[in-house]
């Protein structure tokens, strides 16, 4: 499909202008303050999401957004375009100097993810796709892996916010994953993990109890880039369904019997 050049050009336009205002205050002194008892916001969140939402204002006023920090108060039905943001992926990261972040935005129209855009402003590494025409980390064309199996895979995830609560379930399935991986890795931001598959440097990304920002631009890059995305369950990538399992497309199989085994595990647990 061929989007309008201004949509493009303003979402690249909105994630490093987010860049700059991280990279601005990375490292020193900032306000931080907890929206969990380990979910961490800065002061910078929230002037990435200011911009970004003054800039859709004066461009593109009937469109409505989606975005972590300022409230819900636009989120879409079905129709119409929707901008899902998240103007700081990897805060926790971010608060404690740890450099790797990103910004995330991506485009729906009519219910389907058409544009996503994640840059990296440490690395200066900008990831974008368009439906349908391929994806590219700054202006490249990028490809999934070519991995076979899990035992050749370097497999990404991340822990949700109530990994206190649930350490069992997630620290379980880490574990399973860590049993028939190459390795398994956790670094801090799902939309980088997302792009990471997509480019090649994982062949696999698996995740539970995320936001739409967290995973709506990644997610088609991902397929874009020839990889295959779909929800923990084996549906449909749904980026709103809060869990996602992305692949190189060859791995995909194994990675669902991988949660599919350690699920029927669990429950078998829990009635005995």
């Amino acid at each position: 499909m061929s989007l309008h050049p201004l949509l493009l050009a303003t979402a690249v336009e909105a994630v490093l202008k987010a860049g700059d205002i991280q990279m601005a205050s990375f490292g020193s002194s900032i306000r931080i303050d907890k929206k969990g008892e380990i979910d961490l916001v800065t002061e910078v969140d929230l002037a990435v999401e200011r911009m970004f939402r003054q800039l859709v204002a004066e461009r593109f006023p009937d469109h409505r957004i989606l975005a972590e920090e300022l409230g819900a108060a636009n989120e879409p039905g079905p129709g119409g375009s929707c901008w899902i943001f998240d103007p700081l992926d990897g805060t926790t990261n971010y608060a404690h100097g740890l450099p790797v972040f990103s910004a995330s935005l991506a485009l729906e129209q009519h219910g389907q993810l058409v544009l996503g855009v994640v840059y990296d402003p440490t690395r200066r590494e900008l990831f974008t796709a368009e439906r349908g025409g391929g994806a590219f980390l700054n202006g490249a064309p990028i490809r999934v892996s070519s991995a076979q199996g899990l035992l050749d895979a370097l497999l990404v995830t991340g822990f949700p916010y109530d990994v206190h609560e649930t350490v069992d379930e997630i620290v379980g399935l880490f574990g399973a994953f860590i049993g028939q991986a190459q390795a398994v890795r956790r670094l801090g931001s799902a939309a980088l993990d997302l792009c990471y598959v997509a480019s090649g440097r994982m062949d696999g990304f698996w995740e539970r109890r995320l936001k739409p920002w967290d995973m709506a631009a990644g997610g088609l890059i991902v397929e874009e880039a020839g990889g295959l995305v779909t929800g923990m369950d084996g549906g449909p990538f749904n980026c709103r369904a809060g869990h996602v399992v992305a692949s190189n497309g060859r791995l995909h199989a194994d990675m669902l019997r991988v949660i599919a085994e350690f699920e029927a595990d669990r429950s078998r647990d829990r009635t005995l």
